[in-house]
């Protein structure tokens, strides 16, 4: 099959993610979001190893030993949800989505439906219910990721795990379908998730989502009601869909051995993403085997943090433009303020040095108003006699803007990240 054949088969299996019906005020609510955590944990997370996919293809001996032994291992002594919940409102993201159930089977909660869950190891405790609480307490909306192609019941019954055979897969396995019913009946029940993402192979989430929205009709359904790529940078997207994207290269935790974005690189992708009216989940690799976030990913949680904190009315309740981007320039429209938010990708700015842009897009207006997010435009530290307020006039066609980097959020001057202008009273150009 070519690549091309390739790439359209995979496009029409995510139509099944696109069958379902959110309620439309629901689904306007979650397009209001820019940023989701994506807090993806599981029993093998203390060997900083692959999310549950080792044990597809895997010998009768690792199986064993991995439902069997790896359990007794899993004790986060340093977790503490209260963190997560302050990083993640400290750093502007909007919602949290956390992995109750992964491939494994394993359940990050007290569940009566199997033994394979958290309360079965050394650490012994509800961690979904301590997220709940913790992220409640922030005024945070509580995600919940569930996979319903469940290797620890596969094998319970003798089959080998695996993704793709029928009995797999919830829509032609009865049995299987129930089990999961019951586990989204106690998360629903329970813990009161205002998101769920269902992560089944192919066409596996159409009965699960259904059964969810007879429980409780207004929980927002991600993957099983949106379009939701992964790690795929897809232009021809529109809103509403939720993109997932790892910091790293593997969702949960990894020891060594990996390739981090840069703070700049996800900066961008979320500016991408929202200027086509979509919501970025982005795993953070944690939490780890002791239950904290590595090092390297909080240093790139608060990067991002650091420019939410300037810019992120840029990104929230807004839709995208009429058009997306102009020459490294990209745009988010807030209608009801007439208010289009433009970010620059382009070369970073020295401290102090100016940039002229040409936009063909939008218009100025007898009313309208430039600034750049975050600087007041009338002070340059240490520079007196500068007048370093945005400047612009529309010629002709063009809105032509001349703008200087002012604010200093590093010691050493240099920002590595887009600026922002906002443009209030603009016009469809």
């Amino acid at each position: 099959m070519t690549q091309t054949n390739n790439q359209e088969q995979d496009r029409a299996s995510q139509g099944v993610y696109t069958q379902m019906r959110n309620l439309p005020e629901r689904l306007d609510w979650y397009q209001n979001m820019a940023l989701g955590m994506y807090l993806y944990w599981t029993v093998d997370a203390p060997f900083g190893m692959v999310n549950a996919h080792s044990v597809i293809g895997a010998s009768a001996d690792y199986l064993r030993r991995y439902f069997s032994q790896l359990p007794a291992y899993f004790d986060p002594r340093q977790f503490d949800a209260g963190w997560y919940a302050r990083l993640a409102k400290l750093c502007g993201f909007d919602y949290v989505t956390v992995a109750a159930k992964n491939h494994n089977g394993f359940c990050l909660w007290d569940t009566e439906t199997t033994e394979f869950n958290v309360m079965n190891t050394p650490y012994g405790e509800d961690i979904l219910r301590q997220y709940a609480h913790a992220l409640r307490a922030k005024d945070l909306p509580v995600g919940m990721y569930f996979s319903p192609d469940d290797a620890y019941f596969q094998w319970q019954r003798g089959k080998t795990p695996a993704r793709a055979r029928d009995y797999a897969n919830p829509e032609h396995n009865a049995e299987l379908l129930e089990y999961d019913k019951a586990q989204i009946r106690e998360l629903v029940e329970r813990y009161e998730p205002d998101i769920i993402c269902f992560d089944g192979y192919r066409d596996a989430t159409r009965s699960l989502v259904e059964y969810t929205w007879s429980l409780k009709r207004d929980i927002m359904i991600t993957r099983g009601g949106i379009i939701t790529p992964e790690q795929e940078r897809r232009g021809d997207l529109r809103g509403p869909f939720e993109a997932h994207y790892t910091i790293g290269t593997q969702w949960q935790y990894k020891a060594g051995n990996d390739d981090l974005k840069s703070g700049r690189e996800l900066i961008e992708l979320l500016i991408d993403i929202r200027s086509r009216g979509g919501a970025l989940l982005l795993a953070v690799g944690g939490p780890d085997a002791d239950g904290r976030l590595p090092r390297n990913m909080d240093d790139r949680v608060r990067e991002i943090g650091l420019w939410n904190f300037v810019n992120g009315e840029a990104t929230r309740a807004v839709r995208p433009w009429h058009a997306r981007h102009e020459a490294g320039i990209y745009f988010t429209w807030d209608a009801p303020a007439r208010t289009v938010y433009a970010f620059d990708t382009l070369p970073p700015l020295e401290m102090g040095e100016w940039r002229r842009i040409s936009l063909k897009s939008v218009r100025a207006t007898e009313e309208t108003e430039v600034e750049v997010l975050g600087q007041a435009g009338t002070v340059l530290e240490y520079q007196p006699d500068v007048a370093p307020k945005a400047r612009w006039r529309q010629e002709g066609d063009e809105l032509r803007i001349t703008f200087c980097r002012v604010q200093r959020l590093y010691n050493n001057r240099k920002w590595p990240n887009p600026l922002v202008l906002k443009i209030t009273n603009a016009a469809e150009a």
